[in-house]
């Protein structure tokens, strides 16, 4: 067979600093590996290596959300076809062994199967904007929470002069004493100067967390609107939550093939546990678990102000359902819900009456 006939497909083993691609043709067979650097250079070389075989199809490519982001971005510019790869399972591994080389050329065969592949988010939209200003809310908000904790677990071992003072105070009248405190510096080797010395430290950095988390708040929040207007208006989707849902979905909510995929995405869709005459589900554990997180905010906030919830909870509770297994239903219909508004064409309208979570 002429080498412009061949069908290439490519699978990449993604690493921090390399990339290992191999290339199999349509029957499975190797055409070759090799080794490239983790820059803008090693992508244009990769890509030139595989299309040297032939006409390339696809390329499936390991970890596109972590260190093979930039690799399929560029693929993706040069019109390539893009596939995520799972990671082999364990008794995969066993079988074969473990190297950059076989991983790769194990991506490849998963590729050309279509066995274990899914199609990978964009990154160079709104939505990876948001994600990286959500990221770091996320770690203000963790670490505000630690200089909290800091805070009391101190208090706890202070000198009893400082802890009888402070140990009864409500957090928000708690930092406002510690922050105004006036120690002395001359005496920081009193056990008493250092604790407040401390104490007013970690006061003054959860008062600059806060100002820096409001900062972020007041880009996110408009950022969200701006992607999807539909999301926020929906009952129980505050800014936080529509943020959390839009980067679950990507820059294309239009890879994800259905509501049913979404809700396995989400880790809301139960699970068959069936065995000869036993017919059951079991709980979910999988998924995105910031996402499925997420729903189950949305599911408390319409428990308690949504009547079309209540009523639904009030005729399952009669059907014998136990209260966490009617909100593990309430999260999967919510899940169906968001994902038409997700994937609309015209994000400025409604969810579908016929969607709503007291179906």
């Amino acid at each position: 067979m002429a080498q412009h006939e061949v069908e290439v497909t490519g699978g990449v083993d993604t690493h921090k600093d390399t990339h290992t691609a191999a290339a199999i043709d349509s029957a499975g067979r190797v055409l070759g590996s090799a080794q490239f650097s983790a820059s803008a250079l090693g992508y244009r070389k990769l890509l030139a290596w595989l299309k040297s075989f032939g006409t390339l199809l696809m390329v499936g490519v390991e970890g596109t959300g972590a260190y093979g982001a930039g690799l399929a971005r560029y693929l993706r510019e040069q019109d390539v076809t893009v596939v995520e790869i799972d990671r082999p399972d364990r008794k995969t591994r066993r079988w074969q062994g473990k190297s950059d080389p076989v991983d790769a050329e194990a991506a490849a065969r998963a590729a050309l199967a279509g066995r274990r592949t899914g199609t990978p988010k964009f990154r160079d939209g709104r939505v990876e904007a948001l994600r990286a200003l959500r990221v770091a809310r996320r770690s203000a908000v963790q670490q505000r929470s630690d200089v909290t904790r800091q805070i009391k677990n101190l208090i706890v071992t202070a000198p009893e002069g400082v802890r009888t003072m402070l140990r009864h105070l409500k957090d928000k009248d708690l930092l406002t004493i510690c922050a105004g405190f006036r120690p002395s510096l001359d005496q920081v080797g009193d056990p008493v100067t250092a604790m407040k010395t401390a104490l007013r430290s970690l006061a003054r950095r959860h008062r600059d967390l806060g100002r820096e988390i409001d900062e972020l708040d007041e880009l996110i929040a408009p950022l969200t609107q701006e992607i999807n207007p539909a999301l926020t208006e929906l009952n129980g989707v505050g800014p936080d939550v529509a943020g959390q849902l839009l980067v679950t979905a990507g820059d294309n909510p239009d890879r994800l093939r259905s509501e049913a995929a979404f809700a396995m995405l989400c880790g809301v869709a139960p699970l068959p546990a069936s065995s000869g005459r036993t017919h059951r589900h079991r709980l979910n554990r999988g998924g995105d678990r910031a996402a499925n997180a997420a729903l189950y905010r949305i599911v408390l906030c319409r428990l308690r102000w949504d009547q079309r919830t209540k009523q639904y909870v009030e005729r399952r509770t009669k059907e014998g359902l136990s209260k966490k297994e009617i909100i593990r239903c309430l999260k999967r219909f919510v899940a169906r819900e968001i994902y038409h508004v997700l994937t609309i064409t015209n994000a400025t309208a409604a969810a579908p009456s016929h969607l709503t979570t007291a179906a």
